[in-house]
């Protein structure tokens, strides 16, 4: 059973994560109010993955932790033959590679949509 489309789903709610949380939030900072309201205006959906970051942050987390079972579950095995062993082999560095790119692109979002303001204040940048 083929589970490729996991590893994109994941890595598309990820990034998506990315641009709602972690994008405006960054351009803000370095004085981009002007980027961000346009982004905002031209992309409608964006509002609302703004609002509900939590909701957002944590079903892209929930997919991470399912896609690790996946890929990190006990009991897997590669064909005996060969030429599959290759390609399973290699199926599954990819898997662990896009993971790993999943889980750094949801930890950024996290950082930059969760914890920056409260460090802001707390240093009183």
């Amino acid at each position: 059973m083929d589970k490729s489309y996991l590893r994109w789903l994941t890595l598309f709610i990820t990034s998506g994560t990315l641009l709602c949380c972690a994008l405006p939030i960054l351009l803000v900072s370095l004085g981009f109010g002007a980027v961000v309201a346009s982004l905002s205006y031209n992309i409608p959906g964006l509002m609302f993955f703004a609002e509900h970051k939590i909701w957002a942050l944590s079903l892209s987390a929930l997919l991470l932790l399912f896609l690790a079972w996946v890929i990190w579950r006990p009991n897997q095995s590669c064909p005996t033959d060969p030429k599959l062993a290759v390609h399973c082999q290699t199926a599954k560095r990819w898997n662990q590679r896009i993971f790993w790119l999943s889980v750094t692109i949801w930890s950024i979002g996290f950082f930059f949509s969760v914890l920056l303001l409260p460090l802001r204040q707390f240093f009183n940048f």
